[in-house]
């Protein structure tokens, strides 16, 4: 696993941002008439088709950024929590189906330290781990997703583009990657948005405080009916506040973007008496103290934050509670596991086990645990006999079919390899935007030989990741194998995917660059 430093540098920073500002640039005029909408009185700003395609600009270059993370086992915890919130969302009206089809919906993780969350254009969703590692309850991360899917839902940013429709392209872009540096680095953000402009865009940053209320408001509704405990959102909101009274380093960019006042506090402690609480699952307390954990680790990996969360878990109080004890012992397993100690690792892993034994949600973290540990030894088999499922029940879930999918690419010609790949492919029927099962899918079809069919999965998980043309190139490479071997050809259902795709996505690259001409560029 790759090592990271707390911060980034500004190098890297400043070439995300760069990028970016020329996809804001690329931005064709779609600019809306200004028409009430019911809650706030604002115009919609811009389209529904010109916000999705400044989404998937912006998001284009998050999926390119060293910081971009995919990890089975946290994605599959956000998105336990995402699905029931957009769910809610869309039985209470506040998603209609029109909105629903046409944006994204994706959730992407970054592994920066920051506690932070951030609604982009189009529907798409960042959350930084430095935000999984300090909510200390399940409805308290869900809270906060409610809120940033409700700035989705009501237009939020489309209404706030709306205000600047005089600005030119170029300032609109500013705005953007503002808000992005900002949520990696105050310091870069500022030295990037130069100029006479640079304090009135720093201004408009945030959202406006009807805004906040509003999101407060239908976030809190869509929680509750979701099935979550609204006292999440004022837990959220007592981190925040005391955040903001201790800290003035940039960890919590949240509270730039989204500043809390006393009386969005009281109205939301207003509301939770008003309503009941909801009591989670006792299971997922130790679940979420572990993913908590893995976080923490996963964030800040540097030589002497590992050993600190292995310090963190020696000579543990009697009176630390339970679910305390299994965060601390996954934080110092994990973190040894990054440390190369195999003896420390197994002594952690071990002491785990015997924490949430009686808790089969927790002790199935410390299976897919093991497996991770296996891998990184090197020790395939190890990992197919922790995660191949038994016969009464054939079905993995995600994270472990993900781990099974990538040990078995190493070991050809196993007889997993088909079931494997069978439910891969029944994973992305679901889920077509699920890039890394379409990577590792074509990882195991290549061990066996189906090529042409590799490089059409290798093609599918770059478009997933918006790179239509790095798509293109893999279905070329498909079709020219096919032309040169007839072996490779022999598939015609395949050759048929492999050309209909293609010319979708050379449209689609065509209607792009149209845009970009129309735009100036």
């Amino acid at each position: 696993m790759n090592r990271q430093q707390p911060h980034r540098s500004l190098p890297s920073l400043g070439r995300l941002c760069a990028a970016l500002l020329a996809c804001a640039l690329c931005l064709p005029p779609a600019w809306a008439q200004r028409n009430a909408l019911p809650s706030l009185g604002e115009g919609e700003g811009i389209s529904l088709s010109a916000e999705r395609q400044l989404g998937d600009r912006i998001a284009r270059e998050l999926y390119r950024d060293p910081d971009f993370l995919e990890d089975p086992v946290l994605d599959e915890y956000i998105q336990r929590l995402w699905s029931p919130l957009v769910q809610s969302a869309a039985a209470r009206g506040e998603l209609s189906p029109e909105l629903r089809e046409r944006f994204a919906w994706r959730l992407l993780l970054g592994r920066d330290r920051s506690v932070n969350a951030f609604a982009l254009p189009g529907g798409y969703l960042g959350v930084h781990l430095g935000l999984i590692a300090v909510v200390s309850s399940d409805d308290e991360l869900a809270s906060v997703l409610a809120h940033e899917l409700s700035h989705v839902t009501q237009r939020h940013i489309a209404r706030s583009v709306e205000s600047q429709a005089k600005m030119t392209p170029w300032m609109l872009g500013s705005l953007i990657l503002g808000a992005l540096a900002a949520s990696k680095s105050p310091q870069s953000a500022q030295a990037l948005i130069v100029g006479g402009q640079a304090a009135a865009l720093q201004s408009q940053l945030s959202y406006t405080r009807d805004m906040e209320r509003e999101a407060d408001r239908v976030g809190f509704g869509v929680m509750s009916e979701a099935g979550y405990d609204p006292r999440g959102f004022v837990g959220m909101f007592g981190k925040l506040q005391q955040a903001a009274g201790v800290n003035d380093n940039g960890a919590f960019p949240y509270l730039r973007s989204h500043p809390l006042t006393t009386e969005r506090i009281a109205d939301m402690q207003g509301r939770v008496q008003l309503t009941p609480p909801v009591r989670s699952p006792s299971s997922h307390e130790f679940v979420q103290a572990m993913l908590a954990a893995r976080a923490r680790v996963l964030s800040q990996n540097s030589v002497d934050a590992l050993r600190a969360w292995i310090t963190g878990a020696q000579n543990l109080s009697d009176n630390l509670p339970a679910r305390d004890r299994a965060g601390r012992l996954y934080a110092a397993t994990l973190a040894h596991m990054q440390l190369r100690d195999w003896a420390g690792a197994n002594q952690s892993m071990q002491a785990l086990a015997s924490a949430v034994q009686l808790r089969p949600d927790a002790a199935r973290l410390v299976r897919l645990l093991k497996a991770e540990a296996a891998a990184m030894q090197n020790d395939f088999a190890q990992v197919v006999r922790l995660l191949s499922a038994p016969p009464q029940s054939a079905k993995l879930a995600r994270p472990e079919l993900i781990a099974l999918a990538q040990a078995l690419t190493q070991m050809p010609s196993q007889a997993e390899h088909a079931e494997v790949v069978r439910q891969l492919r029944e994973l992305i029927v679901v889920s077509p935007t699920d890039g890394q099962a379409w990577q590792v899918m074509a990882g195991l079809l290549r061990a066996q030989g189906q090529t042409v069919a590799a490089l059409r999965a290798e093609g599918e998980s770059q478009w997933v990741k918006l790179d239509v043309t790095g798509a293109i190139d893999r279905l070329r490479a498909a079709q020219d194998l096919m032309r040169s071997d007839r072996r490779q050809s022999a598939d015609h259902i395949e050759a048929s995917i492999v050309d209909a795709r293609l010319r979708q996505l050379q449209t689609q690259l065509r209607e792009m660059q149209q845009e970009q001409r129309r735009s100036g560029l």
